[in-house]
């Protein structure tokens, strides 16, 4: 028979075995606290970097559709001014070919022209906007437009012989193509290029 008074009865309170068992408890406890809390910071972080991503995309695309409109009207306004520019070119056109003995008002007539297109000219590419002879070059779709084919035994097939209208960019970025004829060989077929044009649009000089 066993003497130990204790045998067979719980600790009593504030013993070792019972300190080291709520010890133990509380230690789990504060572990799993911790993990929650560091979930919840994880998830709010997570949200976090999601809303600055989708706010600097929302910046980024605000700020190409502004940029966009703006270019849009500039573009706009732009085509007006090129073709406003060439029939500015077309002026001298009109005048009598140029002769030696010519009136002097023909003559400063054809200077005042002259300067003013230049000056116009000036200002267009100051703001970006200039213009490209196509004349010469070979035909590019991406900048041409074919009004017809020429038969041609001065220029290989696919030369640009003759311009209606120039070239014109708008920050180094196509505004509007140029109408061009372009060279054929004799005896080819035509192509069929044909575009409508104003009777008083004739080639530019």
């Amino acid at each position: 028979m066993s003497t130990d008074p204790n045998e067979g009865h719980d600790p009593p309170p504030g013993s070792p075995e019972e300190s080291g068992e709520d010890h133990g408890q509380s230690a789990a406890a504060a572990s799993d606290r911790v993990a929650e809390l560091e979930a919840e910071r994880d998830a709010l972080k997570d949200r976090w970097i999601r809303a600055e991503a989708e706010m600097a995309n929302l910046r980024t695309r605000t700020a190409r559709e502004v940029e966009d409109t703006r270019q849009y009207a500039i573009q706009r306004f732009a085509r007006d001014v090129v073709k406003a520019a060439e029939d500015l070119q077309r002026g001298p056109v009109s005048l009598p070919a140029s002769v030696l003995e010519e009136p002097e008002v023909i003559s400063r007539l054809r200077e005042g022209l002259g300067g003013i297109e230049r000056s116009f000219l000036a200002v267009l590419d100051r703001h970006e906007i200039t213009r490209q002879d196509p004349t010469g070059q070979a035909f590019d779709p991406n900048v041409h437009v074919a009004i017809t084919e020429q038969p041609s035994m001065d220029h290989p097939p696919g030369i640009v012989i003759q311009a209606w209208s120039s070239v014109w960019l708008l920050n180094g970025r196509l505004l509007r193509p140029a109408l061009v004829v372009v060279a054929r060989a004799p005896g080819q077929q035509d192509g069929g290029k044909t575009t409508a044009l104003q009777a008083d649009d004739p080639p530019l000089p």
